[in-house]
């Protein structure tokens, strides 16, 4: 396997949990809902994965269990900022406080133990005899072809059906949505329920697939990052895989420069992904300054009935 096919491959294995976490942040987003808590719910995702799959040894068992507690977290969420109306903003960085702290206890015994193998890969034996294509695609992990699907999906339900229609509807005007007789509560509580178990899903791929040893605070900012490449995806799926898969590039290469004896510190190596990012969206910024953001209209502002916009 020559070096721009490695490369590649290393990329995906890097973006797809960021993909999956960014994903469920547009998920949640398209509600009307501002969800600033995915580095939380990323570790408390790989905790949970971690614990159970060592106790347990099965797979399926070990993703019901994450996404459980990732609908659980996304239930207390939407308790707090669709029913409460608390402001989205403090909720989210709470959720991430409470995440980490609690990833942190749980995660002590075992931190440092190897999880070689915890997800197969789908072996297209079919697809080898492809040139290129057949390197990269045909040893993928089922996650990663999980979130292709996944991504498919998305693009149509939110721009290709009537469900997607309401969803868009309630993130630009809940009050319009709700005379016209659409659920906006019960929407926004599905999106940030479901959302959030994509969010904590990418958390568990990111440990049992690309780094498969749970450390504490493993995630070093990958919820952020999610965070801001939903901005940088403009709200939208299929550009939210290019934008997922651009960091990982940039994760991976970073990580290729220190494997050919660089003298570049590795700390300043470990700071391109992120500095890029900041890059790109003042970029995007300044570029788009006059035109509409993407966003939701509704975007945390918190939906009080009667209440007009």
């Amino acid at each position: 396997m020559d070096i721009v096919t490695q490369l590649i491959v290393s990329a995906i294995s890097s973006g797809t949990p960021l993909l999956l976490a960014v994903l469920g942040g547009i998920l949640i987003e398209r509600s009307g809902v501002t969800q600033l808590g995915a580095e939380g719910l990323m570790l408390m995702g790989a905790v949970t994965s971690c614990l159970v799959f060592i106790q347990t040894g099965s797979l399926p068992l070990t993703l019901l269990c994450v996404l459980a507690v990732g609908g659980v977290l996304g239930m207390l969420h939407g308790f707090l900022c669709v029913t409460l109306h608390a402001n989205q903003v403090v909720s989210g960085l709470a959720m991430t406080i409470f995440g980490a702290g609690l990833s942190a206890y749980l995660g002590k015994r075992v931190s440092g133990i190897p999880l070689p193998g915890a997800v197969p890969k789908l072996d297209l034996l079919w697809l080898e005899s492809v040139p290129f294509v057949g390197k990269v695609f045909a040893h993928l992990d089922l996650f990663t072809w999980f979130s292709f699907v996944l991504v498919i999906v998305m693009h149509l339900f939110i721009h290709r059906t009537s469900w997607g229609l309401h969803l868009r509807a309630v993130g630009d005007n809940p009050a319009t949505a709700d005379v016209m007789g659409i659920p906006v509560i019960a929407i926004r509580y599905v999106c940030i329920i479901i959302g959030s178990m994509l969010i904590g899903l990418g958390g568990a791929d990111l440990l049992l697939v690309y780094t498969p040893t749970w450390n504490e605070g493993m995630t070093s900012g990958r919820g952020w990052i999610a965070v801001a490449l939903i901005i940088f995806a403009r709200w939208n799926p299929v550009r939210a895989l290019v934008c997922a898969y651009f960091f990982g590039v940039l994760d991976t290469l970073g990580f290729r420069v220190q494997l050919i004896g660089s003298h570049i510190p590795s700390y300043f190596l470990k700071m391109i992904p992120y500095i890029v990012t900041i890059l790109v969206l003042m970029f995007l910024g300044w570029r788009n300054r006059n035109k509409p953001s993407g966003a939701p209209e509704a975007l945390g502002v918190p939906y009080i009935r009667e209440q007009r916009f």
